[in-house]
């Protein structure tokens, strides 16, 4: 059974995707974290970060991690198949039927409207990781962290995978607070015992 939710999940991701793979990145949200529940938001938000840093299509990566942490390798090939199969054959089907009627006004019209409804997508699963990283990280931190990133991506053109590299290779080397409250708990401590 979990074989067939596997490729039931990503055989949707990839009929569905429209737009390549940003726009299949809320897709697979909805059928893993929230629909099948194989992971977390934190933990799909980390597999998100570290995929987009890696090369290759964002979609077929997730499948496959993700296939393989549920089902292991044979997960990950049905998820991996699940994903661009189905795809592969619509486009060849698409393409040979849209090629002959492409100056048509309703297929130019098809296409563009797929593009708000991508968007929107986004824009919902943007929101989502915005308030998660604000309730850990506090407003200030997140607003300074989407600022710079933006100003490094967009304005220098550094490649997103190089400052999410940057971000995890400081997170894995930032000091940690020695107690569970780290300055608190020594504040407290200095405290006399009241009588």
């Amino acid at each position: 059974m979990q074989q067939w939710h596997l490729f039931l999940a990503f055989f949707r991701v990839g009929m569905l995707g429209y737009g390549g793979g940003p726009s299949s990145i809320p897709l697979v949200h909805k059928e893993v974290v929230e629909k099948y529940k194989w992971m977390d938001d934190d933990e799909f938000a980390d597999i998100l970060a570290l995929g987009n840093s890696l090369p290759g299509p964002i979609a077929t990566k997730m499948a496959g991690y993700i296939g393989h942490r549920v089902a292991g390798i044979t997960g990950m090939l049905n998820a991996v198949l699940a994903t661009i199969v189905p795809t592969i054959a619509i486009m060849i089907f698409l393409l040979t039927f849209l090629s002959t009627f492409r100056e048509k006004a309703w297929v130019q019209g098809m296409t563009q409207a797929v593009v708000p409804v991508v968007g929107v997508m986004l824009a919902v699963l943007t929101y989502d990781f915005f308030r998660k990283a604000q309730g850990k990280l506090g407003w200030l931190l997140t607003i300074a962290l989407t600022i710079v990133s933006y100003l490094l991506i967009e304005m220098v053109g550094v490649h997103p995978g190089i400052v999410i590299g940057c971000l995890l290779l400081y997170a894995l080397l930032k000091p940690t607070p020695t107690g569970k409250d780290g300055k608190h708990e020594k504040a407290e401590s200095r405290k006399e015992p009241s009588t």
